[in-house]
């Protein structure tokens, strides 16, 4: 389970670029009830979505010329540097070199070799997400990726994940499960998939997903489509998980939303 007591290579943060931040701010604040604290104009526009007076997120506007609207994901890691080289020899770009975000971390951003991209964050005085896998706040990330076998060789060179397994509800084959090194089962924070296998992720390409929690997906579902957002695929149920759905914000951003198992009862 997802959690705030980071360890390397956990998910420790998460932002969107978007090419409009109000414009941001109005959807996944009637989404999720989040707010949109400003950092002040020395952090260039970067301010922290919070939900209750805690951070879950940041964001801040990126031109179309910068990049293509999204969510990224950052893992923890010690030495920022060091895990650049790391991805250098796994095969990996470097797309953001290693540097420092005044005292508050250390931070770099890369790309897999599928080209999926990620980040990572050496925690300053910001540790990572105030608050985690709880409702309005990130519970899963899940990497599509063209050869699950070659991603979890490079992840795990890098951040040193261990995997867990297990079968598909329909029988197709099994669901590779991922947790830092040194912990259990019960540490995991995310998944992989082949691209080929969700035709709405293959469209797209090799990528990591978001997924937040919410209380009612079917609710959530329409409220987003309510904002100007897309149901990229409808929600469903996966046994002893929960029901889910996969969405994107009025700007193109993707993500998902996961009602657990536990919140259905």
């Amino acid at each position: 389970m997802l959690t705030t007591r980071f360890v390397t290579g956990s998910p420790n943060w998460i932002d969107l670029g978007t090419p409009d931040i109000e414009a941001a701010n109005s959807f996944y604040g009637g989404l999720f009830g989040w707010t949109f604290q400003s950092a002040g104009p020395e952090a260039g526009g970067y301010g922290m979505f919070q939900l209750d007076g805690k951070t879950v997120a940041g964001g801040m506007t990126v031109a179309p010329d910068q990049g293509a609207p999204g969510w990224s994901l950052y893992f923890q890691t010690p030495d920022a540097d060091a895990t650049a080289k790391s991805v250098e020899q796994g095969g990996g770009a470097v797309v953001v070199e290693p540097m420092d975000v005044f005292e508050l971390g250390r931070m770099a951003i890369f790309t897999d070799p599928s080209g999926a991209g990620f980040a990572t964050w050496q925690p300053g005085q910001i540790k990572g997400l105030d608050v985690v896998n709880a409702p309005g706040s990130l519970c899963w990330a899940e990497l599509y990726t063209p050869d699950p076998g070659q991603g979890l060789r490079f992840y795990s060179g890098v951040f040193g994940w261990e995997t867990s397994s297990m079968p598909l509800p329909d029988g197709s084959g099994s669901y590779t499960m991922l947790n830092p090194a040194g912990t259990s089962a019960d540490d995991m924070f995310g998944g992989v998939a082949p691209l080929a296998s969700d035709p709405v992720e293959a469209a797209d390409g090799p990528s990591w997903l978001p997924y937040f929690e919410v209380a009612d997906c079917d609710a959530t579902v329409a409220k987003a489509q309510e904002l100007g957002g897309t149901v990229r695929m409808a929600p469903v149920d996966m046994e002893g998980v929960g029901r889910f759905a996969k969405l994107a914000d009025p700007a193109g951003g993707h993500f998902a939303v996961l009602q657990g198992a536990q919140s259905e009862g």
